[in-house]
């Protein structure tokens, strides 16, 4: 018994060290990537298009995580995270054999319908490893190796580009790639399914997704930059991705089991997390992508320094989500968040009082406070949803969380990209872009009044901020309103404890979730909590009657 105990968590942890591989390859993409641009535009051409480097690779990630996250409940997470991994490397090898800045990108977008799979079923089979008390755990590693990642890209790909060759920012992915590979196929084993069972997938669900996703993101990507909002492009766009919304409605509700199944917004635990993170992502923005041109522009700091003003978030992000099983333990999931986002709120309002020009150490200490403050707010919300559903559910509720999360980012930069363009155009007496003012004070000497452009710079960050903050505000409401007071949490086996193996997940069946209305919900979690105060009395325990899945090694 204890031979087989130990064979068991020795097969766990070449799990976890292979989705922590996966989570740094995602991680390093968007970074490593964007130092090379240069060197990739002076090989291959095609400037005018090279923002689509990423705009392919994020519209592809997005639009294709809820088919994913119902792929993974219904065929299992072991062939979504092998079909993801290969996927990926595969558009890394024909990345790195590009011809043209059309080809690159067209691999690119191959690339991210790898990265879809494996950004939301990590994180879904993460969860299957680990019953609630110790998930924290590995959520914390998952977000510690997306810090560093995001950290290290770009000192990884300029150290490539400047003593190699751009195309080994993509080769260095396949032996990492392989490995992680090499240990899912080997160690990852998951639920038998009963004999006989039919698997239904729900294409047309999925193309229209894909289909509507893809209109409305490539709208609010290129709106505004390509061109005008109000432009033929933009409006076509627009009409096309609510006609596919409206498609989207009309076939899931025919769909026997459709790609994305209405409990996953009639559940008030759900809902309410999906739209947290949705504004999580807006008010992401304006630290990821406003902060450091302020730090070059208004503090006029170099590009590496002005990366670390950024960066030094991800050092107290994985430390406070961490410590953060301390606080939702006590008072709850709901509590914890809401007084993460309270708390980053804050931070947010307190940036537009930092004096002009100020010194880097300010916006570096806010930035220090605003990574512990959603640390503590994100993982409880993750840690709870996931743990309101079983195996067969939780790779939907994950994935729909991400495409919330990933949704509020992109709406976030195109919102907030006309705010800043709009106080600058204000300040400057005519039109103006952020970017456009930043790399013009780049070169002194063609600039007529410098200090006046900092200033406009400085109002129109302090704008973003003060538009961030309010996002936070709005996520707290979402909180308090909507998510119930205790998550209906199931209680659910140690998966080292169940018979089989470590790494196929909790095997716990759940209700039919067209039977689970909000007030049910709701009610049957207060009669819980009473029930089993004394095991974890912040949080509903559901115990589910079902039997447990067979698992097999």
């Amino acid at each position: 018994m204890a031979a087989a105990r130990a064979r068991r968590s020795d097969r766990r942890g070449a799990v976890v060290a292979a989705l922590m591989l996966v989570m740094a390859l995602a991680a390093l993409d968007a970074t490593i990537v964007s130092t090379a641009v240069p060197q990739i535009v002076g090989s291959l051409g095609g400037f005018s298009v090279f923002s689509w480097l990423f705009s392919g690779y994020l519209l592809a990630a997005t639009v294709t995580l809820p088919v994913y996250g119902k792929l993974s409940d219904t065929f299992g997470r072991k062939p979504v995270l092998i079909v993801g991994c290969a996927l990926f490397l595969a558009g890394s090898v024909l990345c790195a054999l590009a011809w043209n800045m059309g080809s690159l990108i067209a691999f690119r977008v191959l690339q991210g319908l790898g990265g879809g799979a494996l950004q939301g079923t990590v994180q879904t089979v993460a969860a299957d490893l680990y019953p609630l008390k110790e998930r924290p755990r590995i959520q914390a590693r998952l977000s510690t190796v997306w810090a560093v990642s995001a950290v290290a890209g770009p000192a990884v790909g300029g150290l490539l580009t400047a003593y190699a060759d751009w195309r080994w920012i993509f080769l260095v992915n396949l032996p990492v790639g392989a490995f992680a590979l090499w240990l899912i196929v080997r160690h990852l084993h998951e639920p038998v399914r009963p004999p006989g069972e039919r698997h239904r997938v729900d294409w047309p669900g999925a193309l229209a997704v894909f289909a509507a996703g893809g209109a409305l993101l490539t709208a609010l990507v290129q709106g505004g930059v390509a061109w005008d909002w109000l432009s033929p492009p933009s409006l076509a766009l627009f009409a096309a991705g609510l006609a596919g919304v409206g498609a989207i409605v009309v076939i899931e509700r025919r769909a026997a089991d459709p790609i994305i199944p209405g409990w996953v917004w009639r559940r008030r635990p759900i809902a309410a997390v999906n739209l947290a993170l949705g504004s999580l992502g807006l008010l992401m923005v304006a630290p990821t992508v406003f902060l450091p041109t302020y730090a070059q522009s208004v503090l006029q700091l170099a590009p590496t320094a002005a990366g670390f003003v950024l960066s030094i978030m991800t050092l107290s992000w994985p430390v406070s989500a961490a410590l953060s099983q301390h606080v939702y333990r006590r008072i709850g999931f709901r509590n914890s968040a809401m007084l993460g986002i309270s708390a980053a709120a804050c931070v947010l309002f307190a940036f537009p009082l930092l004096p002009y020009p100020g010194a880097a150490w300010q916006p570096a200490l806010l930035m220090l406070l605003l990574g512990a403050a959603l640390g503590l707010f994100q993982l409880p919300l993750i840690v709870g949803v996931q743990s309101t559903v079983g195996w067969a559910e939780r790779g939907t509720t994950t994935a729909s969380v991400l495409f919330c999360r990933q949704i509020g980012q992109t709406m976030g930069a195109a919102v907030f990209g006309a705010i800043a363009n709009g106080v600058l155009s204000s300040r400057l007496g005519g039109a103006g872009s952020l970017d456009a003012v930043a790399k013009s004070l780049d070169d002194p000497g063609s600039v007529a009044d410098p200090e006046r452009l900092r200033r406009a710079v400085d109002a129109a960050v302090d704008a973003v901020y003060v538009g961030a903050a309010c996002a936070a505000v709005l996520c707290l409401l979402v909180l308090l309103l909507l998510a119930p007071r205790r998550f209906p949490v199931i209680q659910e086996p140690d998966p080292e404890g169940a018979s089989g193996d470590g790494a196929s997940g909790d095997g716990a069946d759940t209700e039919d979730p067209g039977t689970e209305e909000a007030g049910a919900e709701e009610a049957g979690a207060g009669a819980a909590a009473e029930a089993g105060a004394q095991q974890a009395p912040q949080e509903a325990q559901l115990t589910r009657t079902r039997p447990e899945k067979p698992h097999t090694d």
